[in-house]
């Protein structure tokens, strides 16, 4: 079975959803839109995150920024790749707003944002790097990859990030596979009494 890896497009949201909700989490119990949009409820999150992906304010979550891989014509995985000096924290409110999140939201998200990295317009950051159960292993995240950072040089970039959670092993193992390095470790007591990590770990690769 070949992979095809496609932009994403509107009719994806979907699919788009189930996998930022799949990132989001980690193998936790509640992860990031747990968190956003005050419940556990998976029908209502991912109807809520499949607005997001297709608000007019194009925050990091938006379909514009993913790539689709497929095999034998059904979506199997994800990544996504946004420019911090595009998707900064200000649309992601924005978006969260336009979809009907309260004013308020801000504070919910201080325990993420307190723990975040300083964002370096001079790289690509990738997200939302999943993989449909059933199709672990055949290739689809490295094939995702491949692609993306041909884009990304295409656009002129030649520095990636991502920001994995402190402990994810499998995740953090991956992407060293692909050439990333750890840069930073930010440790943080509020996130972790929220989420049950420690933090995030900044990772990076030059291409």
């Amino acid at each position: 079975m070949g992979i095809e890896i496609r932009k994403a497009v509107s009719s994806d949201a979907p699919f788009l959803a189930k996998m930022i909700l799949q990132s989001s989490r980690a193998g936790k119990n509640s992860g990031i839109f747990d968190v956003i949009f005050e419940t556990h409820d998976d029908s209502i999150i991912l109807s809520k995150l499949e607005a997001l992906t297709q608000t007019e304010a194009k925050n990091h979550c938006h379909f514009n920024n993913f790539l689709v891989a497929q095999m034998d014509g059904e979506s199997v995985g994800t990544l996504c790749s946004y420019e911090p000096r595009i998707a900064t924290h200000k649309v992601f409110m924005d978006a969260l707003k336009e979809i009907g999140c309260p004013d308020s939201i801000d504070e919910s998200l201080e325990v993420l944002f307190e723990c975040q990295f300083e964002p370096n317009n001079r790289t690509l950051m990738f997200d939302f790097m999943e993989e449909k159960k059933g199709f672990i292993d055949v290739g689809v995240l490295k094939a995702l990859m491949q692609k993306s950072l041909l884009t990304a040089r295409l656009k002129g970039y030649r520095i990636a990030q991502t920001v994995v959670e402190i402990g994810s092993m499998d995740h953090i193992l991956f992407y060293k596979k692909l050439g990333f390095s750890i840069v930073k470790e930010k440790k943080c007591e509020s996130y972790k009494e929220q989420f049950g990590r420690a933090g995030l770990v900044l990772l990076s690769t030059e291409f």
